[in-house]
């Protein structure tokens, strides 16, 4: 792997987009009832005035910075509290990016990767308490005695950011894959605002996984992140017929997650089909609505049949053709101006960032994408903004065309 660093930032210019949000009109005064003579005259406060609308702010062009390049397939980044960036590949291996520019490949054990297709190393993220205990998770293939399976694994960093040990290995093992092509492996990890690690699974292109609760395929887990277990008020606990790290059911693919900062909502981004690639707000023990019929694995099907039981209708879909959204992220802080609270997803086959409002609800409001990231870098696979408040940005070209890129506002 051929690392270079590229610091010089890849400005663009200014581009205006027109907001699709409209001023709530304000409530008008009751009419005062008549007031006896020998009464005081009443005065009354003016309205507080509304919470100004991120919508409205005006939208800043962005600058792009290449931080790393000539790496190959990177899956996932994640930023530590040192500033120091953490990004994995998809075949394999670690890669610390300092705060001072060095980028440096860690030594790490990756002997047992099964690398197929879809699946290889994949998802990644550090643990809340990293400033503390420097541990960190992966989503990747295993291959142990000649069989294929993904597994969540746990690791330890030491403070130079040179060597990851594993430590809890694995932390989760038994999650399906599809060992012949490695289609659909899922493996993006989050934590939500409980404290629970998230996990994101594929289908593995079985046609019954997504909707059978017994296998943890096709699903999003919620576990605790110290023993792999079933977290504390999971919806199917105590259930003969479910796995009880099972969380949410009925997926395809879900290659994104992203938690709504301050309101503990999930919102996960899946591949469709044909078409209607989706993103939905996850709701617990709500089902995806992926149901596949044969012949095969039968994919002639709507991305969400909004007739099966707990079904979550999309806050977002692609329509056809499809997209392929893959990491998200939401934006905050003030320096976004009009690009505040936007939930924001990596797109593969239109290359590019597409950029959703939605309403607390989990309703759409607006969509446009991001011109500064449009079609310039190739495939973008991962988006996830970093405790300095940028947003870094991993792309997935492949044959060691891929770069790390850091994003912020002018």
């Amino acid at each position: 792997m051929n690392l270079r660093t590229g610091p010089a930032a890849l400005g663009t210019g200014a581009v205006l987009l027109l907001s699709a949000c409209s001023a709530t009109p304000g409530e008008e005064p009751a009419a005062a009832a008549p007031a006896e003579q020998s009464a005081p005259t009443a005065t009354t406060s003016p309205p507080a005035p509304p919470e100004p609308d991120p919508a409205s702010e005006p939208r800043p062009a962005l600058d792009v910075a290449v931080l790393a390049e000539g790496l190959d397939h990177p899956w996932d980044v994640a930023q530590a509290p040192d500033g120091t960036l953490l990004l994995d590949e998809r075949g394999g291996g670690l890669t610390a990016v300092l705060t001072d520019g060095t980028v440096r490949a860690l030594d790490a054990d990756f002997g047992d990767l099964f690398a197929t297709g879809e699946t290889g190393l994949m998802g990644l993220v550090l643990d809340p308490g990293f400033a503390r205990d420097r541990r960190f998770y992966t989503c990747q293939g295993v291959e142990e005695d000649g069989a294929a399976e993904i597994q969540v694994t746990a690791w330890t960093v030491d403070p130079g950011w040179t060597t990851a040990t594993r430590v809890a290995d694995p932390l989760i093992d038994d999650i399906p894959v599809n060992e012949r092509r490695g289609r659909h492996g899922g493996c993006r990890l989050r934590f939500d605002g409980t404290g629970a690690l998230l996990v994101g699974t594929g289908d593995n292109a079985v046609a019954t996984n997504a909707q059978d609760l017994g296998t943890v395929a096709g699903k999003v887990l919620r576990v605790d992140p110290a023993t792999g277990e079933a977290a504390a008020g999971n919806p199917f606990l105590g259930r003969p017929d479910a796995d009880p790290r099972v969380w949410t059911y009925g997926h395809r693919n879900v290659q994104g997650l992203a938690v709504r900062p301050g309101t503990g909502q999930v919102y996960a981004a899946e591949h469709g089909p044909r078409r209607d690639d989706e993103v939905t707000l996850l709701q617990a023990g709500g089902n995806g609505g992926f149901a596949p019929q044969g012949p095969g694995y039968g994919e002639f099907v709507s991305m969400t049949d909004l007739s099966l039981p707990e079904a979550m209708p999309a806050t977002w879909a692609s329509g056809d053709p499809t997209i392929a959204p893959s990491g998200a992220t939401f934006l905050a802080g003030e320096q976004w101006q009009g690009y505040e609270g936007l939930l924001l997803l990596g797109i593969l086959r239109d290359q590019g960032v597409l950029a959703l409002r939605v309403a607390d609800d989990g309703t759409l409001r607006e969509q446009f994408r991001l011109p500064e990231l449009e079609g310039t870098y190739g495939r973008i696979r991962s988006v996830q903004q970093g405790g300095d408040g940028a947003l870094y940005v991993t792309t997935d070209n492949g044959d060691g065309e891929d770069r790390l890129l850091r994003v912020t506002p002018r």
